[in-house]
C-alpha cells in the first residue's frame, strides 16, 4: 500500500508553495481538479508514490473519504503518464441504474432495448488510448462486477445487443470510499476483481491527518474566489487560520473551499478574521479528532480488552526504543526528548538490558537477611517469529527461557506474516531479535532501521518456489497477465524478480497480488482468484501435500534463499551474551537426539497449526546452524542491495559490511 496523500488547485510558485498544476486541466473551470499540494509530509510520500505508479499500465485502485479528491489524484496519474496525450474519462459507478450500467460502460447497438434507437459508444471505447476513472467502485452491481473482470482480463469489449468483441487500449482506475476488502470479505464485492483492481492502491489521507495542507489550500482557494469576486488579495487573520487548522473537517478539501467561499462573500474586508464554519456533517470517530491523549487513550483501552499481555512494560520500552533510535543512541538527547533526567532514562536503560542495570544503594541488612539473595523479575528479550525459519521451531519448543535464567532474561514472543514485518517491528523498537529472508534487509537498512545481521544459515534454494494449479502454466514464461501472489519485499518476491529478470520479464508483465502468506490463498489458488503463488516452507509443503497445487519453479539456480538472524542495534551492543545464548540454543537445538526431536514434534505441529507431516518435513529441512556472515555472504547480500538500487527500488545505496554484528 502506498503512502496517504493529499492535493489540490493551481497556483504560481511550485517550489515555493508546495502546489503543482494537474494538466489537462482548466484552472477555475472546476476549482478542486487543476493541481495538488505537496505540502504536509504526507503529501510529500504521497508525490513520490504517484511518480512510481504513473509511468507504469497497471490498474490503481485509490480509496479515501467524500471530499480527498480521488479524481484529482487519477488525473495527476493520467498526466504523468504514457497515456497523458489521450482522453481522460471520468464516470461514477453509482449514477446508473442497474439495467443501464452495461450499455453505459460498454456502449450499446441499435434496437438493443427499448429507446436504443441508435448505436452508441460506451466510456470504455471513448477512452481508447487514455485513462478511464470508474468512481465508486462498490457500488458497481454483481453481475457488472464478472463481466469487468473478463475486459480486464481479456482487454475487450461486448456491446449490449452484439456478439462482436471490441478490443481496448485503456488504463482503468477505480476509486472508492469505502473499505472494498470489507466488501470481500461481506461477499458484496468479488475477491478476483478486487485482486484485478488492486495491483497498487493508494491510500488518501483525509484532511484532518495532514493539517500541514489546510494553510496553503486555503491561501488558494481565498485567491481563487477573490479574483472571480473582484476583491483585492484577501488574507487570512491568524485566529481564522487557527480555527481552519483546529477544525476536524469531516467533508475534506471540498467542506473547506465552500467555507473559504462563504466566508468572502460574508466579508467585504480584505483582512478576513473569522470563518463561518457549520458542522454539516455527523462528527468523525472519535479517534480520528481527539488530541494524541485520547487516541492514545482510545489504542490502550482497545488493547487492555483484547487482553494484550504485558502492556505497561510493552509500552514503556517502545516508548523508550522509539526516541533512543531517533536520537542515534544520544542518552543525553532522548531524556530530554522523553522530559525525563538521564538517570531515569539508564534507569529504563537498565530493565530492557540495553546497559547494564543500575546499581542501587541499600541499607545495612542482619546477618540473617544476607544469607537470602534478593530476587528481582527477569529482564524480557523480545524475539519476532514468522512460519518458517529455526525460531518459530525454537518458539514452539519452548527451551529458551531456561537457557536465559542464568543471564537474568526471559523470552517473549510475537509472531509475524514476514520478514518485512519482522524489520518494521525492530525499526519501531517492538522486537529485539527476529529472522528473515534476503530481500527485507536490504530495503530496512534502506529505509534507516538499526538493526545488525548476527547470523545465516546454510543456503536452501529449494524452500522457496511459484506454485500454480491449472496444468496449461508450464513455464515462467505463461505467467504473463497472470495474477501472482507474494508477500512483498520477502525472500518470495526476491526470488520472483529473480526469475522474471532472467527470463527477460519483469513485474510489469504480470499482475502483482501483494498478500501476506497464510493458508486461505491455497483456496483462492484453485478457485482461479490467483493464478500463481510465490511461497516458501512450511507453507510450500502445505501447498504440496494438501491441494492440487504443484511446483512451477523453485529456487534452484535463482536464489541461495538465507535465513538471516536480524537484532537490533542498542539491544546487540548492549546485551551480546543474550544473543550469543540465543544463537547457541538454536545451534543445540540441531544436535537433539532424533527420538526427542519425534517426540517434540506435536509440540510444533499445534503451536504452528501445520499438519504433522508438514511439521515434521519442515523440522528435517532445518539446519539449526547459525554462521556469522562470511566475505562471501556479505558479498551476495550486497549484489541484491546494488541491483535493487540500479533498478530504481531502494532510495540510496546500502552498505552491507557496515550492518554485520561483530560480536561482543
Amino acid at each position: 500500500m502506498f503512502s496517504p496523500s493529499s492535493f489540490s488547485v493551481v497556483v504560481t510558485d511550485k517550489k515555493r508553495t508546495g502546489i503543482e498544476t494537474v494538466s489537462g486541466v482548466t484552472p477555475g473551470a472546476t476549482s478542486r481538479a487543476s493541481a495538488m499540494v505537496f505540502e504536509d509530509p504526507v503529501s510529500l510520500r504521497l508525490k513520490a508514490d504517484l511518480h512510481r505508479v504513473a509511468p507504469s499500465e497497471a490498474t490503481v485502485l485509490i480509496i479515501g473519504e467524500t471530499g480527498t479528491g480521488k479524481e484529482l489524484v487519477a488525473r495527476y496519474i493520467h498526466a504523468h503518464s504514457a497515456r497523458k496525450d489521450g482522453p481522460f474519462l471520468a464516470v461514477n459507478c453509482g449514477a446508473f441504474s442497474e439495467t443501464l450500467v452495461e450499455a453505459e460502460l460498454f456502449g450499446h447497438e441499435k434496437g438493443a432495448f427499448t429507446g436504443a434507437a441508435r448505436s452508441e459508444t460506451g466510456w470504455f471505447e471513448a477512452a481508447h488510448g487514455g485513462t478511464l476513472l470508474l468512481d465508486e467502485i462498490g457500488d458497481l452491481p454483481p453481475a457488472m462486477q464478472v463481466k469487468l473482470l473478463r475486459v480486464l482480463q481479456e482487454r475487450e469489449i461486448v456491446r449490449v445487443g452484439s456478439r462482436k468483441a471490441r478490443p481496448i487500449d485503456v488504463r482503468l482506475i477505480a476509486a472508492t470510499n469505502v473499505n472494498l476488502e470489507a466488501a470481500v470479505a461481506a461477499r458484496s464485492f468479488r475477491k478476483d476483481l478486487f485482486y484485478r483492481l488492486a495491483i497498487a492502491t493508494v491510500n488518501l489521507a483525509p484532511l484532518r491527518a495532514r493539517r500541514g495542507d489546510i494553510e496553503p489550500l486555503a491561501n488558494y482557494f481565498l485567491r481563487l474566489y477573490g479574483a472571480k469576486l473582484g476583491r483585492p488579495m484577501p488574507v487570512l487573520a491568524p485566529e481564522a487560520l487557527a480555527k481552519l487548522t483546529a477544525y476536524h473537517w469531516p467533508g475534506n478539501i471540498r467542506e473547506l473551499e465552500n467555507v473559504l467561499h462563504n466566508a468572502l462573500l460574508l466579508t467585504p474586508e480584505t483582512h478576513i478574521s473569522d470563518v463561518p464554519i457549520v458542522e454539516t456533517f455527523d462528527a468523525p470517530h472519535a479517534e480520528e479528532v481527539a488530541d494524541f491523549e485520547t487516541r492514545l487513550r482510545g489504542l490502550l483501552e482497545t488493547a487492555i480488552t483484547q487482553g494484550e499481555k504485558n502492556l505497561f512494560d510493552r509500552v514503556t520500552r517502545a516508548l523508550v526504543s522509539v526516541a533512543l533510535d531517533l536520537e542515534r543512541g544520544n542518552q543525553v538527547h532522548t531524556a530530554d526528548r522523553l522530559g525525563m533526567s538521564r538517570n531515569e532514562l539508564r534507569t529504563h536503560l537498565g530493565h530492557m538490558g540495553v546497559i547494564a542495570p543500575r546499581k542501587k544503594s541499600r541499607p545495612e541488612k542482619s546477618r540473617d537477611q544476607k544469607r537470602t539473595p534478593a530476587r528481582s523479575a527477569p529482564n524480557v528479550v523480545r524475539l519476532g517469529f514468522q512460519k518458517f525459519g529455526t525460531l518459530a521451531a525454537l518458539q514452539a519448543l519452548g527451551s529458551l527461557d531456561e537457557h536465559l535464567r542464568p543471564f537474568g532474561y526471559r523470552a517473549e514472543w510475537r509472531e509475524f506474516s514476514a520478514g518485512p514485518a519482522v524489520l518494521d517491528a525492530i525499526g519501531r523498537g517492538e522486537i529485539d531479535i527476529g529472522v528473515t529472508g534476503e530481500a527485507a534487509p536490504v530495503f530496512a537498512l534502506a529505509m534507516g532501521v538499526p538493526f545488525f545481521y548476527v547470523g545465516y544459515e546454510s543456503p536452501a534454494p529449494t524452500d522457496v518456489a511459484l506454485v500454480v494449479v491449472d496444468p496449461r502454466l508450464r513455464s515462467i514464461d505463461d505467467l504473463r497477465g497472470k495474477r501472482v501472489a507474494f508477500s512483498r519485499w520477502s525472500n518470495a518476491d526476491h526470488f520472483l524478480t529473480t526469475a522474471l529478470n532472467i527470463r527477460g520479464l519483469s513485474r510489469d508483465d504480470i499482475e502483482p497480488v501483494y498478500v501476506p502468506p497464510t493458508l486461505d490463498l491455497l483456496e483462492d489458488l484453485r478457485d482461479g482468484a490467483i493464478d500463481a503463488w510465490a511461497i516458501w516452507e512450511p507453507l510450500l509443503s502445505a501447498a504440496r501435500m494438501g491441494s492440487k497445487a504443484h511446483v512451477l519453479l523453485d529456487g534452484s539456480g535463482f536464489v541461495e534463499n538465507h535465513q538471516f538472524y536480524v537484532a537490533r542495534r542498542h539491544f546487540a551492543c548492549g546485551q551480546p551474551q543474550i544473543v550469543n545464548a540465543i544463537l547457541a540454543e538454536i545451534r543445540a537445538l540441531g544436535e537433539t537426539p532424533r527420538e526427542r526431536a519425534e517426540a517434540e514434534l506435536g509440540a510444533v505441529a499445534r503451536c504452528l497449526h501445520l499438519d504433522r507431516q508438514v511439521a515434521r518435513h519442515y523440522l528435517h529441512r532445518l539446519d539449526f546452524e547459525p554462521k556469522p556472515l562470511d566475505f562471501h555472504v556479505i558479498g551476495q547480500q550486497q549484489s541484491i542491495a546494488d541491483g535493487y538500487f540500479a533498478a530504481g527500488q531502494l532510495p540510496a545505496r546500502v552498505s552491507i559490511e557496515g550492518a554485520v554484528w561483530r560480536g561482543a
